[in-house]
């Protein structure tokens, strides 16, 4: 499937998803504030499944890797996954209509993959051009549907309804490992990148422990409240007008 085919599929998912999302949001503004955790009984087992795999599974792995490769290392690779997912970043700026915010991003892009050496050194924060990361739940949200609720899935892990909805789209047609025709390439390489993501993690399971009474609730919290902040975030980010107004306001 060529990209032209890929922009086309994706455009009626993004607009089918939207017009659903409306109709949802038209269904929630004359109802009373809703219980953004209604599916808890599936959610419960689900979370404590996941929990268990990744004790099993994926925790090890991560530990080991933070223990073999050295923190600079580390750092490099972490970088170059973070450049992978500037390109569906780019795309959901461009869907939300952030046209400023597309801009600093592909520019961000382009110098990390070209003098940071495919991303492994991020030579574009040195110069002002600050890390953003968007997809198409985010994109959504923009269009409408930002209440969702919670809803944890077997192998993916917490998300919101529009979230676990939207991240197949988001890969299949909007970030770069569909076009790496190699499985055992492209496979590899979003598996490492998984267990990066988990080795960074590592480092606040401490204070996790520490502070949960239930784990579950900690993490359904922790979650739903960071995509909040990045729905609100996204009303304005990227406008350098609002940007202004803001350092103005302060002085």
């Amino acid at each position: 499937m060529n990209l032209k085919t890929r922009l086309k599929i994706t455009t009626l998912i993004v607009v089918l998803l939207a017009s659903i999302s409306s109709f949802a949001e038209d269904e929630l503004a004359s109802a009373p504030p809703q219980n953004l955790d209604p599916y808890e009984k599936f959610n419960r087992p689900m979370f404590y499944f996941n929990d268990w795999l990744d004790r099993l599974v994926l925790k090890p792995i991560s530990a080991g890797y933070n223990k073999i490769f050295p923190t600079s290392l580390r750092k490099g690779i972490s970088n170059f996954y973070n450049n992978i997912d500037m390109i569906p970043t780019v795309l959901n700026d461009l869907l939300q209509g952030n046209f400023y915010q597309a801009t600093s991003d592909t520019w961000r892009f382009g110098i990390n993959s070209t003098i940071g050496l495919l991303g492994f050194f991020d030579v574009a924060t040195e110069i002002g051009l600050e890390p953003n990361r968007e997809d198409l739940g985010l994109t959504l949200a923009q269009w409408g549907w930002k209440s969702s609720s919670y809803l944890v899935l077997p192998f993916i892990g917490p998300g919101t309804v529009r979230d676990q909805l939207s991240w197949p789209v988001n890969y299949q047609y909007l970030s770069l490992y569909p076009y790496i025709h190699a499985d055992n390439l492209r496979y590899g390489l979003y598996f490492s990148g998984l267990i990066v993501r988990r080795a960074e993690l590592l480092h606040f399971e401490g204070l996790m422990d520490e502070a949960a009474l239930d784990k579950y609730i900690f993490v359904r919290d922790a979650y739903l409240q960071r995509r909040a902040y990045q729905i609100e975030r996204n009303k304005e980010l990227g406008n350098p007008y609002l940007e202004s107004n803001k350092t103005l306001a302060s002085t």
